[in-house]
């Protein structure tokens, strides 16, 4: 899930439909659906909302979407099992798209739609994120507990953080002062403190987290879905659940 700039529309991806379809915020109501094919997962969208861009684990590709018209403008080639982890730097010159198969994050330049390099060494790469400054990203590592802090300009893994167990999420807060990582393995959301690098606290009660986590503007409410669909309200600054939103039969 991915919203607009605006926060007037979101984005949900169904891999299984192979769509994108597009929602109002407020009344929740369908406004349309891309054809993004079989595996479409992560989504990222630039800052003037004028260009969604969707990971197809299928075809080993990410579309580009013009959202005016709702035309594929570019379909990007290059890669092994893109699945939810894809996002853009901050001044949106550069796509950073996890591939699950080899482990490892390949850039692309978004104004020519080209690989332009790669950064290598994970294990099991889930969700990541990249902060405002642009210099470092956060990825899940689901097959070693750990969250790598990744340096974008030597791209390489500078350090890593143990979490939970299994961590699918990685989502740095609307301040970047902090990092929630959804831990599958034991229903569990650690939060690290970015300035230290370190795990400030272990939010207990959900039920196998994964990417999805998304934050209120104010940073004081996370929203973290569960395996059953379900959504953990979750207090920011006291760390815990406030209340669990049952998903719809």
């Amino acid at each position: 899930i991915v919203f607009d700039p605006t926060g007037e529309s979101f984005y949900i991806s169904d891999s299984s439909l192979g769509t994108v379809t597009q929602f109002d915020t407020a009344s929740l109501q369908k406004q349309g659906a891309l054809p993004a094919g079989p595996g479409a997962f992560g989504t990222a969208i630039s800052r003037d909302g004028s260009t969604l861009y969707v990971n197809n684990q299928a075809a080993n590709s990410v579309s580009r979407f013009d959202l005016k018209s709702g035309q594929p403008r570019a379909v990007i080639t290059g890669f092994a099992q893109p699945r939810q982890g894809v996002r853009l730097s901050p001044d949106g010159r550069t796509l950073y798209v996890t591939n699950f198969l080899g482990d490892k994050i390949i850039a692309v330049d978004t104004a020519t739609n080209k690989v332009e390099g790669e950064i290598a060494g994970f294990k099991k790469l889930r969700a990541i994120s990249v902060t405002p400054d642009g210099k470092t990203i956060f990825a899940a590592n689901s097959g070693s507990d750990s969250i790598a802090v990744v340096d974008v300009e030597k791209r390489t893994i500078a350090s890593t953080i143990a979490v939970g167990k299994n961590p699918y999420g990685a989502a740095l807060t609307p301040d970047a002062r902090q990092v929630y990582v959804g831990n599958l393995g034991d229903s569990t959301v650690s939060v690290i403190d970015v300035a230290s690098r370190k795990v400030i606290a272990s939010i207990t009660g959900f039920n196998e987290p994964r990417q999805a986590i998304v934050f209120s503007a104010n940073a004081k409410t996370a929203y973290v879905l569960n395996k059953d669909l379900s959504i953990a309200k979750v207090d920011m600054v006291g760390h815990r659940i406030e209340s669990t939103i049952d998903a719809k039969p």
